[in-house]
C-alpha cells in the first residue's frame, strides 16, 4: 500500500500566492525525486459544526487560512528515501530560508500515514 505525508498550515491570505508558487516549485521537485502525488489544497469550507475545524487545530489568526496538503509515495521506506534526496536538493535549501516562508512552520501539524483503504 503507499505511503503519504499530511500537513496542515495557516497562511495568511495576503501571502497566499507567494506560497501557492513555492508549492508548485517545491511540488515540481517532490516529483523528480520520486514522489508519486503531490497536492496543495486551501481552504474553502472551514466552519464547521462538527469536530474539530481545521482553523482551531493550526491557532489560525484572522487574515489566514489553512492549507491542506498531502505527498503519496510507494512505501515509507520510498518516502525516506524521496525526502532524504529532496532535503538535499539545493532549490529547497533556497526556498527554506526563514525569509522565505510565508507561514509559521510551528503551527504546522504533518505526519505519515499508512494507507489503509484505497478505492
Amino acid at each position: 500500500m503507499p505511503y503519504v505525508d499530511g500537513f496542515v498550515l495557516p497562511v495568511s491570505r495576503k501571502h497566499l500566492e507567494r506560497y501557492r508558487l513555492i508549492s508548485r516549485r517545491a511540488g515540481k521537485i517532490w516529483r523528480e525525486h520520486g514522489a508519486l502525488e503531490y497536492r496543495e489544497c486551501v481552504g474553502d469550507d472551514l466552519k464547521t459544526k462538527m469536530g474539530l475545524p481545521f482553523p482551531r487545530t493550526v491557532r489560525s489568526k484572522p487574515g489566514e487560512t489553512v492549507v491542506f496538503s498531502w505527498i503519496v509515495y510507494k512505501s515509507r521506506t520510498h518516502r525516506n528515501s524521496v525526502n532524504a534526496r529532496v532535503m538535499k536538493d539545493p532549490r529547497m535549501a533556497r526556498m527554506m530560508t526563514d525569509e522565505a516562508m510565508p507561514f509559521d512552520l510551528k503551527r504546522m501539524a504533518y505526519g505519515g500515514f499508512k494507507v489503509i483503504v484505497d478505492l
